[in-house]
């Protein structure tokens, strides 16, 4: 099941999340997330008209995923153009979610008005970048040591999809 998010979600989005801030190179961020600061992203975009959705487990409600947009950078030039994040819970990888996700994130953007939706990929994550290219997103960009993380330089790949 995929639904809006609510500020009451925050604590199982930053249990999802935090993890892989901590300990991978899917994210460049460093920092982990507070549910509180969570719960504000979740008001401001869903404020902006921008989508911040959750899939839960159809049995017992649990979340084990989200998606979420914003404009991709600022100014009123760049309004069509949005940025996702998506990310699942590792027991829900591999079942099709992220595709579903990704596909109502999407739908969400295109009804809002959107042109086109950007994923920026970690390079060193090359299933995301796998599973973007099976979602119709194609590399835009691949901006050399954009991030930095664990003590090393690391390439983000910038890949776009028109809606």
């Amino acid at each position: 099941m995929i639904r809006p998010a609510t500020v009451l979600d925050a604590p199982a989005i930053t249990a999802i999340w935090n993890p892989l801030i901590e300990h991978s190179a899917i994210t460049f961020n460093p920092v982990v997330k507070r549910p509180e600061e969570v719960a504000e992203m979740i008001v401001a975009r869903q404020t902006a008209g921008h989508g911040f959705l959750v899939a839960c487990d159809d049995d017992d409600g649990t979340i084990l995923g989200f998606a979420s947009y914003a404009q991709f950078r600022a100014g009123t030039g760049y309004s069509r153009t949005m940025e996702h994040t998506i990310i699942l819970a590792p027991n829900a990888r591999g079942r099709g979610m992220g595709r579903t996700l990704m596909a109502a994130i999407e739908a969400h953007a295109r009804e809002e008005g959107a042109h086109q939706m950007i994923a920026g990929v970690s390079a060193e994550n090359v299933e995301g970048i796998a599973f973007h290219q099976a979602c119709g997103y194609a590399e835009a960009a691949r901006i050399r040591e954009a991030g930095r993380k664990f003590g090393r330089y690391m390439d983000l790949v910038l890949m776009q999809k028109f809606l």
